[in-house]
C-alpha cells in the first residue's frame, strides 16, 4: 500500500463531515492536562548499552536455569533440543494472518496437519483437534462434549485430577443442567474404585479421570473403563502426554476422549503458560469436537496441499450450531452487552 500524505484541502474536508471546524475543537473535551503530558525520559543510549543495562536488571531474577525446580504439576523445566527452535523459526511456518485464517498459508495448515498427526499417534485415538488454550479448556470441552452426547445429568471426575483442571470445568458447566460429583481417591493416592462402583448409575453421562493423576500415581483404568461404557457413558481421560509412551495411552483403555497439557512436548515454562491444550477423540464423535481439523489434499496440478477439513468456530457456521463452550459463553456475553445497551 502506498502512502500518500494528506493535503489542508483533505483536512478541511474531514473536520466537515465531523462536524467541528479545527482539530483543537475535535478534543476540546479532553481535560487540557491530558492532551500533551510531559513524558520524563531519560536521555538516549546505544544499543550496547541498553543491553547490558537489560541484562543486569534480568542477572536479579532467580529462574530455573539457577535453580532446580520441583513445582510440576502441568509446567515442567525439560531440555528442549535446539532444533525445535530453528524450524519453528523457518519462514515457510511463518503467516501474516492470525492462526484462525490458516487457509492463507500452507505453513500454518501443514503445521496443524503435523501436529493433529503426531498426537493422534501418541494418545491411540483417531481425531485430534487444533487446538485448546491450555489443559484445562480442553478438559472442560471434553466434559461438556461428553454431557452433552447423551444428555445425562451427572459427570463423575475423580478428585485425583489437577485441581485447576476440575475448577475451570465447573466454571463451564455452570448455569447448566449438569451435576459434578467428585470420586474420591484411596490412602495411596489412586483412584477409589469402590466408591466408583457405588457412584455410578444410569444417570451417569460422563467420567473422567487422570491417569498419571495429579499425584503421579499411574492408574490401572480397564475396570473403570469397563463400567463407564457398560452404564452408556462416556470415558474422558487426561495426563502427561509422554507418559502414553511408557505406559498405556487413551486408545488402549478405550477412552471416548483424551486431553490434557502439551506442554511437555518441547514448550518453555514461560512464567507457567498458557500453553497448548490437546484434545483427542474417535472418529464416532469427529462431528462434535470444538475447534477445526486440518487434512491433506491434492491441488489441480496434482501438488501436495493442506486444507481445513472441519471447523466449528462461529466464524464459520451459525452461531447456534457451534460446539465450543467459549463460544456459548460469547454468546452469552453477546447478549447481556445487548440488554445493558438497552
Amino acid at each position: 500500500m502506498s502512502y500518500f500524505p494528506l493535503t489542508e484541502e483533505d483536512r478541511k474536508q474531514m473536520l466537515s463531515e465531523i462536524g467541528v471546524k479545527n482539530f483543537d475543537e475535535l478534543i476540546a473535551k479532553v481535560p487540557a492536562g491530558l492532551r500533551n503530558p510531559a513524558i520524563d525520559l531519560p536521555p538516549g543510549v546505544s544499543e550496547f548499552e541498553l543491553k547490558q543495562y537489560l541484562e543486569n536488571i534480568l542477572s536479579q531474577n532467580q529462574t530455573a536455569r539457577e535453580m532446580l525446580s520441583f513445582l510440576g504439576a502441568g509446567s515442567y523445566d525439560h531440555y528442549i533440543p535446539s532444533v525445535v527452535r530453528h524450524i519453528i523459526s523457518r519462514g515457510e511456518f511463518y503467516t501474516a494472518y492470525t492462526p484462525y485464517q490458516p487457509e492463507a498459508s500452507q505453513g500454518t495448515l501443514q503445521t496443524i496437519f503435523e501436529y493433529q498427526s503426531m498426537m493422534a499417534e501418541i494418545t491411540g485415538l483417531d481425531v485430534v483437534n487444533a487446538s485448546h488454550y491450555d489443559g484445562a479448556t480442553a478438559f472442560a470441552e471434553a466434559c461438556l462434549l461428553a454431557s452433552n452426547f447423551n444428555q445425562r445429568q451427572k459427570v463423575l471426575v475423580a478428585r485425583s485430577v489437577h485441581p485447576e483442571y476440575r475448577r475451570v470445568m465447573k466454571t463451564y458447566l455452570s448455569g447448566t443442567e449438569f451435576q459434578i460429583e467428585e470420586i474420591p481417591f484411596n490412602a495411596s493416592g489412586a483412584l477409589d474404585l469402590e466408591a466408583f462402583r457405588k457412584m455410578l448409575d444410569m444417570n451417569v453421562g460422563c467420567v473422567a479421570v487422570g491417569s498419571p493423576n495429579f499425584f503421579g500415581l499411574v492408574e490401572d483404568l480397564d475396570e473403570v473403563s469397563d463400567l463407564t461404557h457398560k452404564h452408556g457413558a462416556l470415558f474422558v481421560t487426561t495426563g502427561h502426554p509422554l507418559s502414553y509412551v511408557a505406559f498405556h495411552s487413551p486408545g488402549e483403555w478405550k477412552a471416548d476422549v483424551a486431553c490434557g497439557d502439551a506442554q511437555p512436548l518441547g514448550l518453555p515454562l514461560n512464567f507457567g503458560g498458557p500453553y497448548v491444550g490437546y484434545f483427542a477423540t474417535t472418529r464416532s464423535l469427529v462431528r462434535r469436537i470444538p475447534g477445526r481439523l486440518a487434512g491433506i489434499t491434492k491441488d489441480r496440478n496434482g501438488c501436495r496441499a493442506f486444507v481445513l477439513t472441519l471447523q466449528a468456530r462461529e466464524q464459520h457456521i451459525r452461531r447456534e450450531k457451534a460446539s465450543s463452550a467459549d463460544l456459548i459463553h460469547n454468546d452469552v456475553i453477546h447478549h447481556a452487552a445487548l440488554l445493558i445497551q438497552k
